[in-house]
């Protein structure tokens, strides 16, 4: 993955699709293994823009951990939250708010309230609607967040860096400048959501 990490995509693409027909082939088309490897190649063309090669990918994924594990499991909440991705890219909101929100009901439900993923996913919803200059709703959302991952990481944690530069942003995008200018700045990118575009066999979501 360090490829893909680094923007090397050309390079990592044909591993990735090395790995995955050789998951295929040691355990067949259904195996819940065979999730990483499409999860994980689905984001590579997702970072790409494009899309229409990484959506089947994912919903694949998706039917698989449904399948072979439940459909509260913390993984497909992770398939869910990089497909709401995906469909945000594109502009379909209505469909990437209903995945994100699924996300976050099972993030919370196998997890915990408290869980760092679900402060994670909180900011991409919160995202999700300020993009559409939904601010009513996302404001709470990044305050929820943002509480989560201080509590859970420590303030000075650098994936505290993301939502709290997202509510900066979202204050100075209603003119409430002097909130913004309060929020500690941090050295990360603004208008980001964050996938879980990795995770391991054995171990929650990335």
């Amino acid at each position: 993955m360090l490829y893909r990490q680094q923007g090397r995509y050309a390079e990592a693409e044909p591993l990735l699709k090395r790995g995955l027909a050789i998951t295929e082939e040691a355990l067949g088309l259904e195996h819940p293994d065979l999730g990483l490897p499409l999860n994980n190649l689905a984001e590579l063309y997702r970072a790409q823009g494009r899309y229409a090669d990484a959506e089947p990918l994912l919903k694949r994924s998706l039917s698989i951990y449904e399948k072979a594990l439940t459909r509260d499991h913390p993984w497909v909440g992770t398939v869910l939250t990089n497909l709401a991705l995906l469909y945000q890219a594109q502009g379909r909101y209505a469909e990437a708010e209903m995945l994100f929100r699924g996300s976050l009901a099972i993030q919370e439900k196998a997890l915990g309230r408290d869980h760092p993923n679900v402060g994670t996913t909180l900011n991409n919803l919160a995202l999700l609607y300020q993009s559409q200059g939904r601010y009513v709703e996302a404001e709470p959302l990044y305050q929820r967040g943002l509480a989560i991952l201080k509590k859970a990481l420590g303030p000075e944690h650098s994936d505290v860096g993301l939502p709290l530069n997202n509510l900066a942003e979202l204050y100075r995008e209603q003119g409430r400048y002097a909130e913004a200018a309060a929020l500690p700045a941090r050295p990360c990118h603004r208008g980001e959501g964050v996938g879980a575009r990795t995770f391991r066999r054995g171990a929650g979501p990335q």
